[in-house]
């Protein structure tokens, strides 16, 4: 008896549409009856094949009640002395059914609990004796508030140049270990001084955000090879392929503050054009602007924050309300100004009482021995710095106030260091309009500069001071930035 069926009695096409369904593709119906027949056993080999393999799945793997016994305990890794932290290796499941196992805890690392926020801010180019927290005489308010309610430190070492510097306080490394000897544009073969960080060497910023912070730097980037700052890379030492989720600032050593070259990441922006804009207020902005959102969005995870102001490195660039705050307050001149800062250290005890006033170079004038015109420059000069110093101050306030109203500020850590290195002296002997006259090896004369007087630090200058005034501010030392030998060069204050 024939018991087979054709294709069109399984319901798969309409038997009266036979011609419409198969005939375009060249096929009669005998032929389709024969395959459906084939198709059948096939079916039916499939069917059985299935059935045994899930039979003897049962068989190796168990009854489903042993199935849903309790996961093996799982010890997430705390061990931080190796980063990043290795992620556990969970047991293979080999059950079938999703709904009969239990998913191991994800893997995340989070800062251990407790852990503070960290802020270190970074001031470029200033003296020992230059912050009234250490008996200068630049007023700046937010230094001497966290001098009050911490700690004052008067033996911050720096290398007397700033991107040796900043790299060691950034690794915890001796900065020849580094190869930072010396910053990058001078950067030879020789071991230890190739400017490029090798890759053995981590950063801070690696090591907080492999302990789970999120990471942010603001400002000034002197850490990067002047070769590497390009499109083409490599980028292995930028900043946020160096442990920084954000970054904004500049790259190099210093930086027009009314028109600055900025990148966001590893991308150029455009330069803000409104007026008034100035690179201090900006950066200030953007570092609230993100811990803000850091806040928002991950509220229980802490941050790092290294905010390296290109202030107070030339050019001494400051709006004039600034400088105004400083009229004739330095008309006493540099040598008197030396004496009058020694004396409040002393009343501040971050210099031991006995302390006195080291030589001045031989190449710095007497300030009495001065013409008129050299007194009315220089002190004008030494106001625009100050105006300067202040308003950064100011800035860095804003910072540390906004964190005090997101409630983070008793669990933040903050470094304030007064100074990579000691005030700078490549001003020379009269100070600067243009800066890159000193870079050139031309030194510009004091009645050229007189003429340019009530626009310096205005964007039409790229001004520096006379070196006299870096041996002031570098006051009981002697020497300035440049000059290892002296404390002048090498010795700045911390809070």
């Amino acid at each position: 008896m024939k018991t087979s069926k054709t294709i069109g009695q399984y319901g798969l096409f309409h038997y009266d549409k036979f011609p419409d369904n198969f005939q375009v593709f060249g096929l009669d119906e005998e032929t389709i009856n024969e395959g459906g027949k084939v198709m059948r056993r096939n079916a039916v080999v499939c069917a059985v094949s299935l059935v045994l393999v899930v039979l003897l799945s049962t068989v190796l793997v168990g009854p489903v009640a042993a199935q849903n016994a309790p996961p093996v305990p799982i010890q997430l890794p705390t061990d931080r002395t190796v980063l990043p932290i290795p992620e556990p290796q969970y047991p293979h499941s080999t059950v079938l059914d999703a709904r009969n196992t239990t998913p191991p805890p994800r893997f995340e690392v989070k800062a251990p609990a407790g852990a503070p926020n960290v802020l270190i801010v970074l001031i470029d180019d200033f003296g020992f004796g230059q912050s009234s927290a250490f008996g200068g005489p630049i007023n700046m308010p937010t230094v001497d508030r966290l001098a009050t309610n911490g700690l004052r430190y008067n033996q911050f070492h720096t290398t007397s140049m700033c991107a040796p510097t900043r790299l060691a306080l950034l690794t915890g490394r001796n900065h020849h270990m580094t190869n930072m000897g010396s910053i990058t544009e001078t950067a030879t073969s020789f071991p230890g001084n190739t400017g490029q960080r090798p890759e053995s060497i981590a950063t801070l910023a690696m090591m907080l955000r492999y302990n789970g912070y999120s990471t942010a730097a603001f400002g000034k980037n002197h850490e990067t090879a002047v070769w590497e700052i390009s499109p083409s890379g490599p980028t292995d030492r930028w900043p946020t392929r160096s442990g920084f989720d954000k970054f904004y600032g500049f790259m190099g050593g210093e930086m027009n503050q009314w028109a600055p070259t900025i990148y966001d990441g590893m991308e150029k922006i455009e330069t803000p054009t409104y007026p008034g804009y100035h690179f201090m207020t900006d950066m200030a902005n953007q570092a609230i602007k993100w811990m803000r959102y850091q806040k928002s969005l991950t509220p229980d995870k802490p941050f790092f924050i290294y905010f390296a102001p290109g202030a107070t490195h030339a050019p001494h660039h400051v709006p004039k309300e600034w400088i105004a705050k400083y009229k004739d307050k330095f008309d006493q001149g540099w040598d008197k100004l030396r004496e009058e800062t020694l004396a409040r250290q002393k009343r501040l005890g971050v210099v031991p009482q006995d302390t006195k006033l080291a030589p001045k170079p031989e190449a710095i004038k007497d300030w009495e021995k001065l013409t008129a015109d050299e007194k009315k420059l220089f002190a004008r000069q030494m106001e625009v710095f100050a105006g300067y110093a202040e308003y950064a101050d100011a800035e860095i306030g804003r910072l540390i106030e906004a964190i005090e109203e997101q409630g983070q500020l008793d669990n933040t850590l903050i470094f304030y260091i007064v100074g990579d290195n000691g005030a700078s002296a490549e001003g020379g002997m009269s100070g600067l309009f243009n800066e890159m006259t000193y870079i050139n090896g031309v030194q510009e004369k004091v009645k050229d500069i007189l003429k340019v007087y009530d626009q310096l630090g205005s964007p039409m200058t790229y001004n520096h001071y006379a070196a006299g005034w870096a041996v002031a501010g570098d006051a009981p030392f002697t020497w300035t930035k440049m000059v290892a030998s002296n404390y002048g060069g090498t010795r700045n204050g911390m809070v």
